[in-house]
């Protein structure tokens, strides 16, 4: 398919960069408005991008990454309510952290009368210390928000070696515009009544309860709105290598070529801005991006799941025992997880990359096995038959020191050229990067371009977060 030029007009054509839920969500969106003129160029031979999910070949089905779904927005509850109908399954949250060969609820902070007695009293200290403060200034990184919210020995002995695990980055290099609802504050008098009455207390949060497909994963979700969109536009294998914002036309690694009108992008926003012809004059800026990579292990295992993990959905590691900073008895979420419902369990693990903290890709997985048993997990005496795993060269958005400054350095260029990157690496906004934000964020991208309404989810995260 050759590109042709032309002039923009009341029914623009629109090509849209990605098949996951954002660029499934913008397509699903112009469907639903009657708006024929679009194509969608997904790279992958399948869709659902970050999203997916793979069935092993012993199979076992792994996400990639642990995924939930819980949402903000009731056109989301919506439409993929309409998309598996009653085949989904809801689960209370029951989520833990693992330290000291002993478990504690999530939150960490509401908790830590589990802990040993030392670390316990360097929590208290820390505390007691921050009531004892006068006014702070406002935090300028993560690390200062820690400090100020929890106080040095919660910093010590969870938050920051926590933290470091899951972003690659120390906190110190992150911003504080990215947490919203995503991490509990301290109510000092909960936490000591906690204490007193040796109570855990497991309710905070966005997520508390969550649903989830009954077969086939996250992915089933997003492979299931693929198909109720038009073939002809939705093109698999199309990887895009080039975008010419001034002639506007994007060209794919098969040599094809495709004008458009309006690009909506999902590809990660380093990258789109090093594949520009011409520059425009931003393509230095990529190396200003930080993220994190991420593994993902999946460890299938023959027998009943352990009755100290048959309840649990996902547990946290902020030791050096494990390389895995999460791991999630996948199997919890549906017995269709594992080749034979009733007679196997799963973990599945994730573990963070980056420029600061590099991962041996070899052995990954016999680490994270000896993890596994190093935290209690698995015994020895276990019998491990499927073991998979994955790379994901971008993972996470980092919101990193600077991140805003450099966005609203890049996305007014993009846009005044019809250029609109928008999604979890796109956007490169990590607050906004759910899959309920993500599709929400190429709905209203859509209704922008063609009836002019505010973008709510890419432009005021705040408010999106506090629906």
């Amino acid at each position: 398919m050759s590109a042709q030029l032309r002039t923009p007009g009341p029914s623009p054509r629109i090509v849209i960069i990605g098949g996951g839920p954002t660029g499934l969500g913008a397509a699903n969106r112009l469907e639903e408005l009657g708006h024929t003129d679009w194509v969608l160029l997904e790279g992958a031979d399948t869709f659902g991008g970050l999203a997916s999910s793979v069935l092993d070949d012993q199979g076992f089905t792994w996400d990639l990454g642990g995924h939930v779904l819980f949402s903000h927005y009731e056109y989301f509850d919506n439409l993929t309510s309409g998309l598996l109908g009653d085949a989904w399954l809801e689960h209370v949250r029951e989520a833990w952290v693992r330290m000291r060969s002993r478990w504690v609820p999530y939150p960490f902070q509401n908790n830590i009368w589990r802990l040993p007695e030392d670390d316990l009293v360097a929590c208290l200290h820390g505390l007691v210390a921050l009531t004892q403060q006068g006014p702070q200034p406002p935090p300028k990184t993560f690390d200062d928000w820690i400090t100020q919210s929890f106080g040095q020995g919660i910093a010590d002995v969870f938050m920051r070696p926590y933290n470091f695990k899951v972003w690659a980055y120390e906190p110190r290099e992150m911003n504080v515009a990215w947490m919203g609802d995503r991490v509990a504050t301290v109510d000092l008098p909960r936490v000591l009544e906690n204490l007193v009455r040796q109570r855990d207390d497991v309710a905070w949060g966005p997520n508390a309860t969550f649903r989830f497909p009954a077969s086939g994963g996250t992915g089933a979700i997003w492979t299931a709105l693929a198909n109720r969109l038009p073939a002809e536009r939705m093109l698999a294998g199309h990887a895009v290598t080039g975008v010419d914002p001034e002639s506007k036309v994007v060209t794919c690694a098969n040599g094809e070529t495709f004008a458009y009108d309006y690009l909506i992008s999902t590809m990660p926003l380093d990258v789109l801005v090093q594949r520009l012809t011409p520059d425009l004059g931003i393509g230095h800026l990529h190396q200003q991006f930080r993220w994190s990579s991420s593994h993902i292990v999946g460890i299938g295992i023959e027998g009943d799941v352990p009755d100290d993990l048959a309840t649990k959905c996902w547990m946290y590691f902020p030791e050096d025992n494990a390389p895995f900073y999460r791991a999630t008895v996948f199997s919890n979420y549906s017995p269709a997880n594992v080749a034979k419902p009733g007679q196997q369990w799963s973990l599945m693990c994730e573990v963070a990359e980056s420029i600061r903290k590099p991962v041996e890709h070899a052995s990954i997985v016999d680490e994270t096995r000896r993890g596994l048993v190093a935290t209690g997990l698995v015994d020895d005496d276990h019998e491990i038959v499927s073991e998979w795993n994955t790379f994901l060269p971008h993972g996470y958005p980092t919101p990193f020191v600077g991140r805003d400054a450099l966005l609203d350095q890049i996305e007014p260029v993009l846009r005044a050229k019809g250029v609109f990157t928008r999604g979890r690496f796109g956007a490169w906004k990590y607050e906004v990067s759910n899959q309920d934000h993500s599709l929400m964020q190429g709905v209203e991208c859509v209704d922008h371009l063609l009836s002019g309404t505010p973008e709510l989810t890419f432009f005021d995260p705040i408010a999106a977060n506090g629906r």
